[in-house]
């Protein structure tokens, strides 16, 4: 291959790709990666960290690989086992009684809480909780380490990054993908993976695939340290989030403003009352957090497909490409989404998992409207009014 491309593509220097990427280097390819910004810069290096997705055909993979990660990769991802999960409303600790349900039914070790019990293990929980439920399982990692440990990890084997190098169109020909259109010229590769995000369907029409997708900003508040907890994973009150080893709490959760994207990104990165939201659901649930200052905060936009799954699929035509989009939850499947779509580059199939319900023909009915249908659209054009952005 020449110096201006490589065996394998990957377009998109997220968690997903970078896995990808990582992977098929462990394999022995040549392997580029191709970011129009920095490398884990997005929604991959800013994310609430969880590892617990059992409702995934890839949960399994997921479960087994990320107690290994710091010594596959060489670097840390300080990766901590286990999540508190505990409720404020009795409709709450009855969804999250089914979540345990669903655990124990995959194999996996869960135990009821009390209001006691999770005061034990979450000093700063709130008094009136109702019990939840502590994972023996799943857990949490640091987003912007782990992105770090997938890029080393990758040039450490002879993979290539190349960052604000943004792909914009892909270059087919005899039912083959040949390269990638970028500023500083055409990439050639062999075979190709797109995981760029929220931009994956926009290099798809280049090809004639349509990968329909619903984009929202989402936003994270971090605050200054707190003594450690013994588990630092706690999700409850619409909340998903962790604790840094340095004693910082990371929270986000929703509700998510549904935006227009352009193909090189959104026109700003505002933060908006949802920070606001944020802290406060925080503090009704661990008010012994409700003193500490918050001292950042991030927006950006993550993808979400109409039915909420990944797509992980191998297209028929061209031959040689491969889509990944993870649908909001990329950061923890990637180990294992890495691991399978190196398997659908290289084998053509998942060597670990039964991954057809995530092809991107099943979309293959979904109308142009579907958007409007499921209530996703920006403020400004759900009623054909301009409106302010706000929160509930």
């Amino acid at each position: 291959m020449a110096a201006n491309g490589a065996q394998v593509v990957v377009v998109g220097g997220g968690v997903t790709g970078l896995s990808a990427a990582w992977w098929l280097a462990r394999s022995g390819a040549d392997v580029l990666v191709l970011d129009k910004g920095v490398v884990g810069w997005e929604a991959s290096g800013r994310n609430g960290g969880g590892a617990s997705h059992y409702h995934s055909p890839l949960f399994h993979e997921e479960q087994r690989l990320w107690p290994l990660m710091d010594e596959l990769l060489g670097y840390p991802t300080e990766y901590r086992r286990e999540r508190v999960i505990f409720a404020l409303t009795e409709s709450d600790l009855a969804a999250y009684h089914g979540m345990a349900a669903e655990g124990r039914r995959l194999g996996y070790s869960v135990t009821d809480l009390d209001t006691q019990q999770v005061r034990e293990l979450v000093p700063m929980a709130s008094e009136a909780n109702l019990g939840g439920v502590h994972l023996h399982y799943g857990g949490h990692a640091n987003p912007q380490r782990t992105v770090q440990a997938y890029a080393w990890a990758l040039q450490d084997l002879g993979g290539r990054i190349r960052q604000h190098t943004p792909a914009s169109a892909i270059v087919h020909a005899g039912g083959r993908v040949v390269g990638v259109e970028t500023p500083a010229g055409r990439v050639g590769c062999e075979a190709l993976v797109i995981a760029a995000g929220p931009g994956a369907g926009f290099l798809l029409e280049s090809v004639g695939a349509r990968l329909p997708l619903g984009y929202g900003r989402a936003e994270m508040i971090v605050t200054e340290p707190a003594p450690l907890m013994r588990i630092g994973g706690v999700d409850g009150n619409g909340l998903y989030g962790r604790q840094t080893l340095r004693g910082n709490l990371a929270f986000g959760g929703g509700p998510h403003e549904w935006i227009d994207l352009a193909p090189d990104g959104p026109a700003a990165r505002p933060s908006s009352p949802l920070a606001r939201n944020l802290a406060r659901r925080v503090a009704e649930l661990m008010p012994g957090a409700a003193h500490l200052r918050l001292i950042r905060s991030w927006a950006g936009v993550i993808e979400n497909t109409p039915d909420g799954r990944p797509v992980l699929d191998r297209l028929e035509s061209p031959a040689n490409l491969t889509v990944a989009t993870m649908s909001s939850v990329g950061f923890g499947l990637s180990p294992a989404s890495g691991h399978a779509i190196r398997d659908l580059v290289i084998d053509g199939r998942c060597s670990f998992a039964d991954i057809d319900k995530l092809k991107l023909d099943r979309f293959g009915q979904v109308g142009d409207d579907w958007l409007a249908d499921r209530g996703w659209l920006p403020p400004d054009l759900a009623d054909g009014a301009p409106r302010p952005f706000t929160v509930s």
